[in-house]
């Protein structure tokens, strides 16, 4: 980014052009108040992962990127802080899978609104891209949820069988669940409810998430087709992993 001075050679390069990224966004007005907050709970975490795709997080990515191909119809959930970190990434891979994209915020404003589909729009045209951007105009309703987080869109998550939700919202994950949809959660919080109701558990960083499924689909990579898959094991190993490397790291009795 021509105006990001940081050093490529500082160990925190990446968090920092993240957190550039994110000041950016907030600037142009994409994110909520709290989004800001709710990166640097995810940086915490990522920080116990050693700021990598763990091998578990990268079967849980292989095994959802096939359930998206797979899908009869499926759509990527997007939100101020995706769209900001991973937008041309993530719109990449809804060309390459022909899906569509829906804008879906837990704080909806008609501003906040207009500036991310605007986002959105101008990588359809930069790309060359062809992605069908929803939001705009939600025409139902998520059951079980109240108020303006409820509002979808019936050409996208209401009538989708998979869908990518790369945010924390534990109850929207839930009711999605219950609607029989199979959701797709990347979060870096192995104990988040979210983690704990989604179909599938990416315990990743977003950006990561979005390179890897791009580096799979046009290395046509063979994916893991969830046999015997558990969501639980995966989390588990997250949480696993997390204990070990404190454990030999700080030479902790855990």
């Amino acid at each position: 980014m021509d105006d990001f001075a940081a050093d490529p050679s500082h160990p925190r390069y990446q968090s920092l052009l993240k957190r550039h990224q994110l000041e950016k966004a907030a600037e142009k007005g994409m994110l909520a108040g709290s989004a800001l907050i709710a990166h640097g709970r995810g940086e915490a975490y990522d920080y116990l992962l050693g700021e990598q795709t763990i091998p578990s997080a990268m079967l849980a990515t292989e095994f959802a990127l096939n359930q998206l191909i797979n899908a009869k119809k499926c759509v990527i959930s997007l939100n101020g802080n995706t769209t900001a970190l991973a937008g041309i990434e993530l719109m990449k891979i809804a060309s390459a899978i022909d899906c569509p994209v829906e804008v879906n915020i837990f704080y909806r404003t008609p501003e906040r609104m207009k500036v991310l589909l605007e986002h959105l729009e101008s990588i359809n045209e930069k790309f060359g891209l062809n992605v069908k951007i929803l939001g705009a105009n939600p025409d139902s309703l998520i059951p079980g949820l109240e108020g303006p987080r409820a509002k979808c869109c019936k050409d996208g998550i209401f009538s989708s069988e998979v869908i990518l939700v790369p945010l924390e919202d534990g109850d929207r994950c839930e009711a999605l669940v219950a609607m029989g949809k199979t959701v797709i959660v990347v979060d870096l919080n192995p104990l988040s409810r979210s983690s704990r109701m989604a179909s599938i558990t990416i315990v990743d960083e977003i950006s990561r998430v979005a390179r890897n499924m791009l580096s799979l689909i046009e290395n046509d990579d063979q994916l893991n087709d969830g046999e015997n898959y558990e969501n639980a094991k995966t989390i588990q190993k997250s949480i696993l992993y997390i204990t070990k490397s404190l454990s030999e790291k700080y030479d902790l009795q855990i």
